[in-house]
């Protein structure tokens, strides 16, 4: 029988977005910082990152070849839906997108966010580029953004698979003895502490998923390891604080008490892009090269076939739930599946209220 996906006609998968060329990457970076006042020269300074990968981000190809496995994917389970493909911060923008399926008749979009966690860069600033991208669109589709994925067993298991295998990578010698460095990407404080409708669910939720993941490494090689969440990409004013430890002071610091290795997990991010390639890739393999710590980097979702199911599984449960069935949300760990519609004051706009889709109604 074929799935029932009424009463989506669509599924949009909403990202970051990033350059695709040298001459791209200072005007990307305006957009993503457009109101905070960084001085050029700084963003100059920031792109030089993108400029030792040639000018261009990861990100896009890796959202390209995820909606091609999405494609088959879907197809595969007898879904005929058109799957679109819209960023925040550059081509294809989402308004423009949103656009085109007005053009093509879409009427209501579930929206897949590459992002798994609560805060307002993570959730709530996608749903407010969701209302901005459909206000004043004659025809605009409904757009329903799909339920936060961290502890979805399609997210949870490649990333513990992922663990395993970069231990094995790890010399024999050290490998028993070996840290896990759960790495996400830092946000101030204030943020986390604004985060979900009680607070401080950034924090919660990685951890939660780290914990799944240690138990069930556990269970594989019968070690429980030590481990730690730790944070990249810092980009604020020195004077605001932000979430700590930084990875490569956390790596530092496992040297100093003669942990024998490591092995960073990138739990925050669904693919391989810059605050991987960069600020773990490059900048803390160094940095425990530089130590003589043994590291090894442990694999993101990307277009796992698990983990592509899952954006089906969210898809189906969410349409369900909008026909007012019943349905079984898939979860694991010590969080219960999440919400379909954020609260009001959850992850507030650290700039001011802006309005936002996919919420309750205050």
């Amino acid at each position: 029988m074929t799935p029932d996906t009424s009463p989506y006609d669509a599924v949009l998968l909403v990202s970051f977005g990033g350059p695709e060329k040298p001459e791209d990457v200072v005007p990307f970076l305006e957009n993503v910082t457009r109101g905070r006042g960084i001085p050029r020269e700084r963003l100059e300074e920031v792109g030089q990152h993108y400029y030792g990968f040639g000018g261009r981000s990861p990100i896009n190809d890796q959202n390209r070849a995820f909606l091609a496995a999405l494609r088959e994917d879907l197809a595969g389970a007898g879904i005929d839906l058109p799957v679109y493909w819209g960023n925040r911060n550059w081509d294809p923008y989402l308004r423009d997108t949103v656009q085109q399926m007005a053009a093509d008749g879409i009427t209501r979009a579930a929206c897949f966010v590459t992002s798994a966690y609560s805060s307002y860069s993570s959730c709530r600033q996608y749903r407010e580029n969701l209302f901005d991208a459909v206000d004043g669109v004659e025809g605009a589709p409904v757009l329903d953004k799909l339920r936060l994925y961290f502890n979805h067993p399609g997210f949870v298991e490649p990333a513990v698979d992922a663990t395993l295998a970069a231990l094995a990578e790890l010399p024999a010698d050290v490998r028993d003895g070996a840290h896990l460095a759960f790495v996400t990407h830092s946000i101030p404080d204030t943020m986390n502490e604004g985060s979900g409708p009680e607070g401080g669910a950034y924090v919660a939720q990685h951890t939660s998923l780290m914990t799944e993941v240690v138990e069930r490494v556990r269970q594989e090689t019968g070690r429980h390891h030590p481990h730690q969440l730790v944070f990249c990409s810092r980009s604020g004013a020195p004077h605001i604080p932000w979430l700590e430890p930084d990875v490569n002071d956390h790596l530092e610091r496992l040297h100093a008490d003669g942990v024998p290795g490591v092995v960073m997990v990138p739990i925050g991010f669904v693919s391989d892009h810059m605050e991987v390639v960069y600020d773990l890739d490059t900048e803390a393999l160094a940095t425990a090269e530089k130590l003589g710590l043994p590291a090894t980097r442990a694999a993101t979702a990307g277009i796992d076939p698990r983990f592509v199911a899952a954006v089906r599984d969210l898809l189906l449960e969410r349409a369900a739930v909008e026909r007012g069935e019943d349905v079984v949300r898939a979860a694991v760990g010590d969080w219960p599946a999440c919400w379909d519609r954020c609260a009001a004051h959850c992850c507030p706009n650290p700039r001011g209220e802006r309005p936002a889709l996919s919420q309750v109604d205050a």
